[in-house]
C-alpha cells in the first residue's frame, strides 16, 4: 500500500515541473520536425533520480507507487512535453514492473540498477504483426539449447527499439495448449543484439522524437538468466503491468490535454476580433469549459484506479476506463484546442497542432476504445463474451 503524503506529491509534482521548465516549446518543436531521442532529456530525469521511481530502493530506486508516477508522468505532458516527453521515460515506469515481482534476487540487482541510472535504455517487444491485441497467438518462438534460448520472430509498434540496449521480450516456448491458452508464453529481458535484431523504424504521424518500429528477429541468443519466472508462465508475468500502463497512459493524455486547453484559454484572452476577444463569445467559452470538465472527471478515475492498484485491490475496470476517458477527453480538449486557434491552429508555431497528432496515440494504444468497451461489458456488466 502506497501512502505518500498529499504535500509530498505536491513537491514531487514541483520537482518534475521545474526539470521539464528546462525543456521549452521550442525544444519540443524542433524534435518534432527533425525527430531524434531526447537524451538530454531522458539524461536529466536519470540524474534527478526519477527514472526508478517505481523500482525498490535497494536497487537505486524510489520505491514509491503508481499514484507517485502517475503524478509524475502528468506533469510532463502537461509542461508541453507532451507523449514526446511522456514517451521517452514511459517505459522505465510500468516495463520492468515484471522484474520486480517476478525476478529473482539476482536478476533485480543485474537488471534494474543500470535502467535506474539511465545507463540502459529499454524497449517492450510483444506486440505482432498478426497478433495484435491478440497476445495469446502470438508466433515468436524461443527454443531451448542449452542455457540459452534462440529466439525468431517479428515484432511491431516497438518503442524507443532505434535507441534501446535492452528489451522485454515474450515468446512462445511451447505450442498453444487449446486446454490452457495462456501457457506457453516466457518472458526475457535481455539484450537488444543488432547482430541478430533488424530495427526498422515506421514514418508515422506524431510523436517523431520517440522512434517506433518493426523488429525482425533472427535466432537471437538469450541466456536462460534471462528468463523472467518459470517458462511458459510469461503471459502471467506481463499481465502485471497492463493496469499500471493503462493508468500512466491515462494520466499522459490528461496532462496533454490540459496542456492544449491551457494554450487555448490564452489565445482566446488575447486574440482580438470585431473589437472584443473572441473568448467573451459563448461559442468559444462553452467548447472550452466542456474540456476542462471532461478532463478533470478521466483525471478523477485516473487516481481512483491509481490508488486501488497501489493498495493491491483490483482495478481492471478502473485503469481500463481511465484510459479510455483520458484519452476521449484529450482528444477533445486537443481539437478544441486548434479549431479555437482558427487558421493558427493549423501553424506548427501554436503547437495545438502536434498536441492534437499526439492525442491519437492515447486513442489507439496500447489498447483500443473497442476493447476497452468490451472488457467492461464482459467484467464489469457480465455480458456474454463478444469476440
Amino acid at each position: 500500500m502506497n501512502d505518500t503524503p498529499a504535500e509530498d506529491r505536491q513537491s514531487l509534482r514541483a520537482a518534475i515541473e521545474r526539470i521539464s521548465a528546462r525543456f521549452g516549446d521550442e525544444y519540443w518543436l524542433k524534435r518534432d520536425r527533425e525527430g531524434g531521442f531526447p537524451d538530454d532529456f531522458h539524461r536529466a530525469f536519470a540524474e534527478a533520480g526519477f527514472l526508478g521511481i517505481c523500482i525498490p530502493e535497494e536497487y537505486g530506486g524510489s520505491e514509491l507507487g503508481v499514484t507517485d508516477a502517475a503524478v509524475m508522468m502528468q506533469a510532463i505532458a502537461e509542461s508541453g512535453a507532451g507523449l514526446s516527453g511522456a514517451s521517452a521515460i514511459h517505459m522505465n515506469i510500468f516495463g520492468l514492473n515484471p522484474v520486480v515481482v517476478f525476478g529473482t534476487a539476482e536478476q533485480k540487482r543485474r537488471m534494474l540498477p543500470p535502467l535506474v541510472a539511465g545507463s540502459d535504455k529499454a524497449c517492450f517487444a510483444v506486440t505482432e504483426p498478426d497478433a495484435g491485441l491478440d497476445t495469446l497467438n502470438l508466433k515468436t518462438k524461443a527454443v531451448r539449447e542449452g542455457d540459452r534460448y534462440l529466439v525468431s520472430g517479428q515484432k511491431i509498434w516497438i518503442s524507443t527499439a532505434q535507441v534501446a540496449n535492452k528489451m522485454l521480450l515474450l515468446a512462445r516456448t511451447a505450442p498453444a495448449d487449446a486446454a490452457k491458452k495462456t501457457a506457453g508464453l516466457s518472458l526475457f529481458y535481455t539484450d537488444l543484439d543488432r547482430r541478430y535484431v533488424e530495427v526498422r523504424e515506421i514514418e508515422k504521424m506524431g510523436r517523431k522524437a520517440v522512434d517506433s518500429n518493426q523488429l525482425f528477429i533472427d535466432k537471437l541468443p538469450v541466456p536462460a538468466a534471462d528468463r523472467i519466472g518459470e517458462e511458459g508462465q510469461g503471459f502471467a508475468c506481463i499481465i502485471h503491468g497492463f493496469n499500471p500502463e493503462r493508468i500512466l497512459i491515462a494520466a499522459e493524455a490528461v496532462g496533454l490535454g490540459r496542456a492544449a486547453l491551457k494554450r487555448a484559454v490564452g489565445y482566446a484572452k488575447e486574440r482580438v476580433v470585431f473589437g472584443r476577444p473572441i473568448g467573451k463569445n459563448q461559442s468559444i467559452q462553452h467548447p472550452l469549459a466542456k474540456c476542462w470538465m471532461e478532463l478533470e472527471a478521466a483525471n478523477l478515475m485516473v487516481f481512483h484506479a491509481a490508488a486501488l492498484y497501489d493498495e493491491g485491490k483490483p482495478c481492471g475496470a478502473e485503469a481500463n476506463a481511465a484510459k479510455y476517458l483520458a484519452a476521449e477527453a484529450c482528444f477533445s480538449a486537443c481539437e478544441t484546442a486548434v479549431l479555437t486557434h482558427g487558421g493558427m491552429g493549423y501553424a506548427k508555431e501554436y503547437h495545438v497542432e502536434r498536441y492534437l497528432r499526439e492525442a491519437m496515440i492515447a486513442r489507439l494504444a496500447p489498447v483500443s476504445a473497442q476493447m476497452i468497451l468490451n472488457f467492461i461489458a464482459e467484467k464489469t456488466l457480465e455480458l456474454p463474451k463478444s469476440y
